[in-house]
């Protein structure tokens, strides 16, 4: 087995499925127990202000727990494609197609070529195609554990499996709803949906400083160090509502240490039943036992 390009192609593809996980970069279970999010409510809750409009549709959103979802996101030279349909309910729940090219995927065989993902609330899985299972022992499935990325990736690890479990589009909104400061843009078509658009730059300098009932404090610092060591220093969020106060459409810009992150998400069919099934262990291989061939 080609050790050294085998574990690589693993890595790439790795680093693509996070970015097209299309989550914002807030990502730690809620604390109802924070009492910092006085401020936020209370400017929050002048009738028809952006930030009563956002508030409501952080509740909707988070009320529906499932949506089809489609998306593009750019990280530097590295650009990815998503769709699929994903359920929030208990730890993230999907099922997506994913196109990745430029970066570290641009020599990879896979580039260009959609590939099959399932995410569960433990683990993401990759179906590498027919040349990856040549090399794996016939093994299509790339199994990403959450828990063993942590290990041994240290902080960012940790984040990152943050990130992959408590996927929630209602948190970009929440986040936006924390800075205080958001505008409304006027009335837009999304697809054919009339939606509201809303925009506002998080700085990150202030993110530990921010008070929000529904982003905890060690929330907030969590994403503040990510986002130090990135080298982000704002971000822009702009978030469509439509009329059933719904997030329609979400797009997050930076400039970071790896080049512009450029994340675009449309939510639609909220309600939708997604059932997710691990592919079967026979044709699955871990990625750490991947990383040993390296």
């Amino acid at each position: 087995m080609r050790g050294t390009r085998f574990a690589a192609r693993c890595v790439a593809v790795l680093s693509g499925v996070v970015l097209v996980a299309g989550v914002t970069a807030c990502g730690s279970d809620k604390s109802d127990s924070d009492k910092g999010g006085d401020k936020s409510d209370k400017a929050a809750e002048s009738v028809g202000s952006p930030l009563a409009a956002l508030k409501l549709a952080s509740q909707k959103t988070d009320q529906q727990h499932s949506a089809k979802v489609e998306g593009t996101t750019q990280m530097g030279p590295q650009n990815s494609s998503m769709s699929g349909a994903m359920d929030w309910a208990n730890g993230m729940h999907a099922n997506m197609t994913i196109t990745q090219k430029g970066g570290a995927v641009q020599n990879s065989p896979l580039a260009g070529k959609p590939m099959e993902a399932r995410y569960t609330p433990d683990a993401m899985f990759m179906n590498l195609g027919d040349e990856f299972a040549a090399q794996a022992g016939g093994k299509h499935w790339m199994k990403y554990d959450y828990d063993t990325l942590a290990k041994q990736a240290g902080a960012s690890g940790e984040f990152l499996k943050d990130q992959m479990q408590n996927t929630d589009p209602a948190r970009a909104v929440q986040l936006l709803i924390a800075t205080g400061k958001v505008k409304s843009v006027g009335s837009e078509s999304v697809k054919g949906v009339k939606a509201t658009h809303y925009t506002g730059t998080v700085k990150v300098s202030e993110l530990a400083e921010m008070q929000s009932k529904d982003l905890s404090k060690s929330d907030l610092e969590s994403l503040q160090k990510q986002l130090e060591t990135s080298g982000m220093e704002t971000e822009t969020i702009d978030l469509w509502i439509d009329g059933d106060n719904l997030l329609v459409k979400k797009r997050e810009q930076a400039d970071s240490n790896n080049g512009k992150y450029d994340s675009t998400v449309y939510y639609s069919d909220y309600g939708t039943d997604v059932t997710v099934t691990e592919p079967p262990a026979s044709d699955t291989m871990n990625f750490e036992d991947a990383m040993k061939q390296q």
